[in-house]
C-alpha cells in the first residue's frame, strides 16, 4: 500500500508531503491547480520517461519519493527480483536534473529498467491512456485467463513445456534438411573430433610439460649453479671446528648442544654434496626430447585456445560433437524418430488447447453476465456485452484462442470491439466495470484512477462513486475527481489549490477534516459561491454517504 508521497520542485509544486490511508482517497481542486502533476510525479517515481521541463522554474533539480508497506506476497515477489527491503517498507526515489535522472530503491541506485520491473507488483494507474491499454484486444485473453487462473495454471504450464519441446524438435529436423550444409557440418565435426582425439590431452599434462620445458631451457644455468655450490661445500670443512668445540665441551656441558648441531650440519653438507653429485651425473640435455616437449605444448595450447582452457569442458565438447555427428550421419533414421515424437507432441498440444479453450468458454459465460451486470449498474441501459472466441492461425504457448470483448452501449447498435468505443466517459465506466469484476483476481493493492468521471454526472456519477468505494474495501484506491458524488464517498479527501505571491506560483495539497470536506463538496456543487443552501446540501450528501458505507 502507498502510504507516503513526497514531491519537491516539480512543475508548480515547491514541496508537498502527502500521507495516504487505506480505503478511498479522493483528490479534488480548482482547474489548473496541479492535480495531474500528482499522477505525473507518481509515474516518474515508477520509471516513466522524465522531461527536464517538469523541473520547477528557477530550480536545478526535482525530486519525488514513494513509500510503500509490503505484505508477504509482495515481499516474496521482490525477493525473487533480488530487491532488498527492511521493516516491510519499500522506498522508491527519483531525482531529476537538467542533465540526468537518478533512481533508487531503498537507497540503492538502480537502472530505470530495474525500477520498472517492480512497478507492476505495486500500483496500477488508470487514466485515459491506460484505459486504451487495458481495453486493447491484446489484453483480452490475459484478463480472461486471470479470472480462471486456478483452473488454467497447470494446463498452461504443461502446454508451454510441450510447445517448447516441439519447437526444439522441429528446429533439429530443420537443421538437417539442407543436404549441402549437412555435409559441410559433418566434415567440420569429423575434423574437430579427430583433432581433439589425436591431441589426447591428459589431466595436468600442460603443467608437467611446462616444468620439463623450463628445466631444458635453463639446463646450463642449473649445471653452473650446482657446480659452484659443490665447489664451495667441498672446500669448506668444519671437521676441525667440531673437534675443537668437542674438546671445550668437556669443560662445560651446556656446549653439548652446539656440538650436536655441528655434527648435524656436517651430515647435511655431506648428504647434500652426495645428492648434488648424483643429480649432476644424471643431468643431460636431450635435444630431441626438448623439441618433443615444445611441439607437445604447442599442440595442447592450440587445442585449448580453440575449444576450452578447461580439460573437462573439452571432453564434454567432444561428446556433444560426437552426438551431433551421429545425428547428422544417421539423419534419415533420426528424422523418422523426431517426426514421430513431434506428432505425439502435436496431439498432446492440441488436446491441451481444447481443454484450455473449454475452461475459458465456460468461464466466459459467467464473466459476460457479471460484466453486463456491472455495466447496467453504471447506467448503461440496454447494454450488450459478448466475449467472442476465434481460432488463431497458429498455436502458441497460450493455446489457439483469440478473444475479443465486444460491446453495444445503445439498443439497436451492433456489437463492436471495446477499443472502438469512442466516448471518454464510456471508456472510463467500462474500465471501472471491468476493474470491479476482475478485482478478485487482481493482485495489485493500490489503484489510481485519473479522469474516471469524464463525461458523467447525476445518477451515473453516484454509481461510479459507489463502485470506487466497493473496490476500496479490498485495496487502496486513489482518485482524482471534480464530481461531488465521487468525492463524498471518500475516506480521505485532499484539496489541491494554487497560490501566488505575485512573483511565483505554487500548488498546495491539504488534507481536509470533516468540515473542510463539506465545504469542498459544496464548492464542487455550486462553484465558489458557498451559499448556506449549498453548504446544507453538501452536509446532507456527506451524512447520506456515511450511512451507505
Amino acid at each position: 500500500m502507498l502510504i507516503e508521497l513526497h514531491i519537491k520542485n516539480l512543475a508548480l509544486i515547491k514541496k508537498a508531503d502527502i500521507y495516504f490511508k487505506e480505503g478511498l482517497s479522493v483528490l479534488s481542486g480548482e482547474t489548473g491547480a496541479g492535480k495531474s502533476i500528482l499522477i505525473d510525479s507518481i509515474n516518474l517515481a515508477l520509471g516513466a520517461k522524465a522531461n527536464k521541463d517538469i523541473i520547477r522554474t528557477g530550480e536545478n533539480e526535482g525530486f519525488v519519493e514513494l513509500i510503500f508497506t509490503l505484505d508477504e506476497k509482495r515481499k516474496e515477489k521482490l525477493r525473487a527480483m533480488d530487491i532488498s527491503f527492511e521493516d516491510d517498507m519499500l522506498i522508491l526515489t527519483r531525482k531529476i536534473s537538467t542533465s540526468r535522472s537518478v533512481c533508487r530503491i531503498n537507497d540503492e541506485t538502480v537502472t530505470l529498467n530495474k525500477l520498472r520491473e517492480i512497478t507492476d507488483t505495486l500500483i496500477d494507474i488508470h487514466g485515459q491512456h491506460e484505459h486504451q491499454s487495458l481495453l486493447s484486444a491484446g489484453n483480452n485473453l490475459v484478463l480472461l485467463d486471470s479470472f480462471c487462473q486456478a483452473e488454467l495454471t497447470k494446463l498452461k504450464k504443461e502446454l508451454s513445456n510441450d510447445y517448447g519441446e516441439l519447437k526444439k524438435i522441429n528446429q533439429r529436423i530443420q537443421e538437417g534438411i539442407d543436404e549441402r550444409l549437412r555435409k559441410r557440418e559433418i566434415d567440420i565435426l569429423e575434423f574437430e573430433i579427430n583433432e581433439i582425439k589425436d591431441a589426447n590431452i591428459k589431466v595436468n599434462e600442460e603443467e608437467e610439460l611446462e616444468q620439463v620445458f623450463k628445466k631444458g631451457k635453463n639446463i646450463s644455468k642449473i649445471n653452473d649453479v650446482l657446480v659452484e655450490l659443490l665447489s664451495e661445500l667441498e672446500n669448506e670443512s668444519i671437521g676441525s671446528n667440531i673437534r675443537e668445540v668437542s674438546d671445550i665441551a668437556s669443560l662445560d656441558d651446556s656446549l653439548n648442544i652446539v656440538v650436536s648441531n655441528l655434527n648435524t650440519i656436517e651430515d647435511l653438507i655431506s648428504e647434500t654434496v652426495h645428492y648434488t653429485n648424483r643429480y649432476l651425473d644424471s643431468l643431460e640435455y636431450n635435444e630431441r626430447e626438448y623439441d618433443r616437449v615444445i611441439e607437445r605444448l604447442d599442440t595442447i595450447r592450440h587445442i585449448k585456445s580453440k575449444y576450452s582452457n578447461d580439460y573437462n569442458k573439452i571432453q564434454e565438447l567432444l561428446k556433444e560433437k560426437e552426438k551431433r555427428l551421429n545425428f547428422l550421419k544417421d539423419f534419415g533414421e533420426e528424422v523418422v524418430i523426431l517426426r514421430k515424437s513431434a506428432g505425439k507432441l502435436e496431439e498432446s498440444i492440441l488436446e491441451k488447447c481444447n481443454d484450455i479453450s473449454i475452461i475459458r468458454k465456460n468461464v466466459a459465460i459467467t464473466l459476460t453476465e457479471r460484466i453486463k451486470e456491472e455495466l447496467e449498474d453504471l447506467n448503461f441501459l440496454g447494454v450488450e456485452f459478448e466475449i467472442r472466441f476465434t481460432k488463431k492461425d497458429k498455436i502458441s504457448r497460450d493455446g489457439y484462442d483469440a478473444v475479443d470483448f465486444l460491446i453495444s452501449t445503445n439498443p439497436g447498435q451492433p456489437l463492436k470491439p471495446l477499443q472502438m468505443v469512442a466516448s471518454g466517459g464510456e471508456l472510463s465506466r467500462i474500465m471501472l466495470a471491468l476493474k470491479t469484476v476482475f478485482a478478485s483476481s487482481d493482485d495489485i493493492k493500490t489503484l489510481i484512477f485519473d479522469e474516471i468521471d469524464t463525461g458523467i454526472s447525476g445518477k451515473t456519477a453516484v454509481k461510479v462513486g459507489e463502485k470506487l468505494k466497493n473496490i476500496s474495501k479490498g485495496r487502496q484506491v486513489l482518485c482524482i475527481s471534480h464530481l461531488p458524488q465521487i468525492a463524498v464517498m471518500a475516506d480521505q479527501n485532499l484539496f489541491i489549490s494554487k497560490s501566488t505571491d505575485g512573483k511565483t506560483t505554487q500548488t498546495n495539497i491539504d488534507l481536509l477534516d470533516k468540515e473542510g470536506k463539506i465545504k469542498e463538496i459544496a464548492r464542487l456543487i455550486g462553484g465558489n459561491g458557498l451559499t448556506q443552501g449549498v453548504l446544507e446540501t453538501a452536509r446532507e450528501m456527506v451524512q447520506e454517504a456515511d450511512s451507505r458505507r
